[in-house]
């Protein structure tokens, strides 16, 4: 598969799959290795460490004993900060190595045209480019999020007309494409942050010198088409657990007088949180499918480097006949 080249939008969304038809079993591999981990110890900080806490405050409330919930996280305060704080550096550790894996493993699969990538090879790669990944997320914590905060603000002020509701739906798919075109571009080339920002917006609108038509409706529309398929996954792993749980457990016993109210609420909070790590979990691996759609999102941009790869090949020919 060629990477650097001009698709149409029927090609960066096929494409996509075809990748994974070619390098998920490598790809997968790698990316459970490297977060499998941090994931697994994530979902049991979270799960266990706030079950507690939820159904305090959910037991509380329905109870009508809200000084309850108040005294338990007084007595618990410590520990909360404490747990806090490890859900916290788990997930920025989470967020570092899963956000920048697809980067560094497209970018390897299409400088070297190999599909057996290891994961000591992508971590070579996060080791060597950690202080440039730091100022990245930092950047994209204190600038990126707080303008996106503005944006969703102005927007949601319309969304009492049917124009708002419209913009929602037209900035979402631009906003993560103008962010995950900032980790490739960041990460591909010696760029700052500014300058790497200034390029992911750019490249949304236009190619490099004004080469072809605007890019933006296929590069909306690819990534709100991979959006929805991970979204159609993930609720099959998420609704479909819950409405059969209910179906079992409230309104079968219920039509046959059994139903026994304070059972219900103890194992709903447990299949609450079971549901949710394993939502997590498919999460972040589905979400793969949107950084490798943007992988080729970007190439498609980077002209430049088409003609590179152009050039490399006629090259390779003559280089053949002889």
């Amino acid at each position: 598969m060629q990477f650097y080249q001009k698709r149409t939008f029927g090609k960066l969304v096929s494409d996509t799959f075809i990748f994974f038809k070619e390098n998920g079993g490598n790809y997968f591999k790698n990316f459970i290795l490297l977060n499998g981990l941090l994931l697994i110890l994530l979902v049991i900080a979270f799960v266990f460490g706030y079950r507690e806490l939820f159904s305090q405050l959910f037991g509380s409330n329905i109870g009508g004993e809200a000084f309850h919930f108040e005294a338990y996280f007084l007595e618990n305060q410590g520990m909360l900060i404490a747990l806090s704080i490890l859900v916290f550096i788990l997930f920025l550790a989470l967020l570092i190595i899963s956000y920048s894996y697809p980067v560094f493993y497209m970018k390897r699969r299409g400088e070297t045209g190999s599909n057996k990538i290891k994961a000591d090879d992508i971590l070579s790669d996060i080791k060597n480019n950690i202080g440039r990944l730091l100022k990245l997320w930092l950047g994209i914590i204190f600038i990126v999020f707080p303008a996106v905060l503005v944006i969703y603000s102005l927007t949601s002020l319309l969304i009492f007309i049917v124009i708002g509701l419209l913009l929602m739906l037209l900035i979402t798919p631009a906003i993560m494409n103008v962010i995950n075109f900032l980790m490739y571009d960041y990460l591909h080339t010696d760029k700052n942050f500014f300058q790497a920002l200034g390029y992911a917006i750019q490249s949304q609108f236009s190619y490099p010198k004004g080469h072809g038509r605007s890019p933006f409706w296929k590069y909306w529309g690819s990534a709100t088409v991979i959006y929805i398929v991970i979204q159609t996954a993930t609720s099959i792993f998420t609704t479909i657990p819950m409405v059969i749980y209910m179906l079992t457990t409230f309104i079968i016993p219920e039509a046959q007088g059994t139903f026994d109210e304070s059972s219900f609420e103890n194992s709903m909070g447990a299949v609450f949180f079971i549901i949710y790590g394993v939502s997590i979990l498919v999460s972040f691996l589905m979400m793969n499918l949107l950084y490798v759609n943007t992988g080729f999102l970007y190439y498609d941009s980077r002209i430049d480097l088409h003609r590179e790869v152009d050039l490399t090949e006629i090259e390779s020919i003559g280089t053949n006949e002889e």
